[in-house]
């Protein structure tokens, strides 16, 4: 890319907000405790996550859904029926251009293969959590933070959402740290790692693989969880160090909410979602550049930059 066109680009982009969500949801799973030891962390994780959407991360308090293992409320409880009560609520509710972020946290298990949640009463598989979340529309991100998580990468994986999960493998079935690291993460605003203002879901995958290994190793300790994320919808994932496709929707999928979709007209909610296409456009290339001729990539590369700034700019006039 020349120079003129670089500071072309940077003089529109330079201080406009990325990616757009009009509305966004949020659906927290705390499951069964399975015991007396589990009751007083599971019910914290539940007041903490709720407390880091409502709070930090600004979701409306209306949009936020916990149901947990540990509440006495029946209708808060996360069994099967709420579970599954709760998506078909959502699934009325969040439209193509909303972020839907859901977190199961708990206990998870594998036996011979098949892959469960722990719930109060009857399990949901991985293969049932696939089917309940089918579909679902917006752009819905999917954390699975237990042990017993590697399978759902490939049960929950679709075109247009992202995917992440506490392990790697289905031999890596210990309770897992991930959750406690994802709550700080969601909390304390350090997972900005661009210092853009802004938490991205790449950010906060990178964020919480990085606390995790940094436990293991102040521990002394083997690491026995490596996250994953999928974008793609192929189901494989990479690791937060790792190379490939994957990455480029997390990357332009934000938590906090574009300031400039506060109160947007039809037609600046039109400009947002293209932006948001070019950014993921953009990422997708960057991470194709290895394997595509130099000046191909670089052609490519500038008219998406161009047309980017071009969508930028009109988004800031309208602002």
């Amino acid at each position: 890319m020349t120079r003129r066109i670089l500071l072309f680009v940077l003089s529109v982009l330079l201080g406009a907000s990325q990616a757009y969500a009009e509305n966004r949801y949020a659906l927290v799973i705390i499951g069964a405790p399975g015991g007396q030891t589990f009751v007083a962390p599971y019910t914290t994780w539940a007041e903490q996550l709720a407390t880091a959407f409502t709070g930090p991360l600004g979701f409306p308090p209306d949009h936020v859904v916990v149901l947990s293992g540990t509440t006495a409320d029946e209708r808060r409880q996360s069994t099967q029926q709420n579970v599954r009560a709760e998506v078909e609520s959502l699934r009325g509710r969040v439209q193509k251009d909303d972020l839907l972020v859901i977190v199961l946290a708990g206990h998870g298990t594998i036996d011979d293969g098949l892959a469960k949640f722990n719930l109060v009463g009857p399990d949901l598989t991985s293969e049932d959590w696939g089917g309940l979340l089918r579909e679902l529309p917006g752009r819905v991100v999917a954390i699975n933070t237990t042990g017993g998580s590697f399978p759902f990468l490939r049960d929950l994986a679709e075109r247009g959402r992202v995917v992440i999960t506490a392990t790697d493998s289905t031999a890596q079935r210990y309770d897992t740290v991930f959750p406690q690291q994802l709550i700080a993460a969601l909390s304390d605003g350090a997972a900005d790692l661009d210092k853009n203002g802004r938490v991205s879901v790449w950010e906060l995958f990178m964020r919480v693989s990085k606390a995790v290994a940094s436990h293991y190793e102040r521990q002394g300790l083997l690491a026995t969880e490596r996250a994953l994320l999928d974008d793609t919808g192929d189901g494989a994932g990479i690791e937060a160090a790792g190379t490939g496709l994957d990455g480029a929707l997390a990357r332009a999928t934000y938590l906090e909410r574009d300031p400039a979709a506060v109160d947007a007209d039809p037609e600046m909610a039109d400009l947002l979602t293209r932006r948001r296409s070019l950014e993921e456009q953009a990422e997708r290339l960057k991470q194709r550049k290895a394997t595509m001729p130099s000046e191909e990539w670089e052609r490519e590369f500038e008219s998406l930059m161009i047309d980017l700034a071009r969508v930028s700019r009109r988004i800031r006039s309208r602002s």
